[in-house]
């Protein structure tokens, strides 16, 4: 079976990876794809993000499934288009592809079905976000409704950051938010397969959002993830799916618009149980790098059966018991203005121990690979606990020189003091 892979990070590097072990695999092309990619694919020089194209080349080239790894081509339409056109995607179509594209969108949604998440107001204009901002207490949260790779929520803890926060969002016109009820506890990320009927658990993560060690500093896409999170234990995966993610996944099809692929629930464990903070509705990323190390069975298989609907009866995936952690290898200046055209050198070394490096954001650039964004590789390894694949992500790192480069150096550090305590 030809597939067509749409994205170019470091999670399309690890669905690309995965994918290409699969029997069922003719040829993979992924677009636009990176050099990691490459090696594993033949590289398309298509947008993502432009239905049409994607359609003609899935046509063109008999194109089996279409797997889209970012959110920006789902809320685009990508998958109404292939769908009409009898072609098989793995990824919602531009409606419910909303839970991540529209906070407003979720919470309003999750108002309706009961689903337990943080208070909410939705605000359109800045004098109407600063009244609504009264009622709320410190700290507070402040999202923009709309896609934001990750960084357009604040976590203000004081009223003058709450506001900088809303002004920031308002200077660009049409701009709506969400403000909301600050949520305490442990976050945690679980991942659902589902074909709009039926759902299957895809393991569980905890990613490192902050730049700064010890969890300071700005939020950025992720800086590095473990899996599996054992803090999301079987009782409370079962309660997240029975309270939060079925209520979801149930209400959007009674609405019209059933949700097929992989939904990415972003919870809080409070002392109330988990809570929903939001959906992405593709997998995470770095997230989706340590999931796919420990995937036992066939990615393309599974994909293929949601893609068709037939996910009825089937087991939830295999996955391996140890250990997944990915550190994320960022040009200096993320996650504001990342340094970019920095060499890097000596992946192939640190690979020969043992480790799995996914290029996130590189390039060539002649004979040599470079940075050419902010999150530019993901250093993954396993192992049979937390200690042990912690020490061997850290060990690819120092092999790599890359000396524009940075990353945190205690990445899955409350699992780990958690395992000593």
């Amino acid at each position: 079976m030809n597939v067509l892979l749409l994205g170019s990070g470091g999670r399309e590097h690890a669905l690309a990876w995965k994918l290409a072990q699969s029997p069922l695999l003719t040829q993979l092309f992924a677009a636009p794809g990176n050099p990691g990619i490459a090696a594993h694919a033949t590289l398309v020089d298509l947008v993502p993000t432009d239905p049409a194209a994607v359609l003609a080349f899935a046509q063109a080239n008999s194109i089996g499934l279409v797997v889209v790894g970012p959110e920006a081509p789902l809320v685009a339409g990508v998958g109404d288009v292939l769908r009409e056109a009898g072609i098989p995607v793995f990824g919602p179509n531009r409606l419910p592809a909303q839970l991540e594209g529209s906070k407003g969108f979720t919470k309003d949604l999750c108002a309706r079905a009961n689903i337990p998440t943080a208070g909410y107001v939705r605000v359109h204009g800045l004098d109407e976000a600063l009244a609504a901002l009264e009622p709320f207490g410190l700290p507070v949260v402040v999202k923009a409704d709309g896609l934001a790779a990750g960084k357009g929520v604040t976590v203000a803890m004081t009223r003058d950051e709450a506001i900088g926060a809303l002004t920031a969002i308002f200077a660009d016109a049409g701009a709506s938010a969400v403000i909301e009820e600050f949520l305490d506890g442990e976050e945690a990320s679980l991942f659902v397969i589902t074909d709009g009927t039926d759902a299957v658990l895809f393991g569980s993560a905890q990613d490192h959002k902050r730049v700064g060690e010890g969890d300071v500093g700005p939020n950025t896409g992720g800086m590095g993830a473990y899996s599996p999170a054992p803090v999301l234990t079987p009782a409370l995966e079962r309660e997240a799916m029975e309270r939060i993610v079925q209520p979801t996944i149930a209400a959007l099809a009674a609405e019209g618009i059933p949700y097929s692929g992989v939904l990415y629930a972003g919870l809080m464990l409070t002392r109330h149980g988990p809570k929903l903070i939001e959906y992405n509705a593709r997998f995470g990323d770095p997230e989706c790098q340590v999931l796919m190390l420990r995937l036992e069975d066939d990615l393309l298989d599974l994909l293929l059966a949601t893609a068709r609907g037939e996910l009825a009866g089937r087991p939830a995936p295999r996955f391996r018991t140890d250990t997944a952690l990915t550190v994320v290898m960022a040009a200096r200046g993320y996650p504001g203005m990342p340094e970019t055209g920095g060499t890097i050198q000596g992946i192939e070394a640190a690979e020969a121990g043992g480790v799995q490096v996914f290029h996130a954001g590189t390039r060539r650039q002649g004979d040599a690979l470079v940075a050419s964004g902010g999150r530019v590789l993901n250093v993954t390894a396993i192992g049979p606990d937390i200690a042990t694949a912690q020490a061997g992500a850290y060990r690819g790192v120092d092999a790599i020189d890359f000396p524009t480069g940075f990353c945190r150096r205690d990445i899955g550090w409350r699992e780990l003091a958690r395992s000593r305590g």
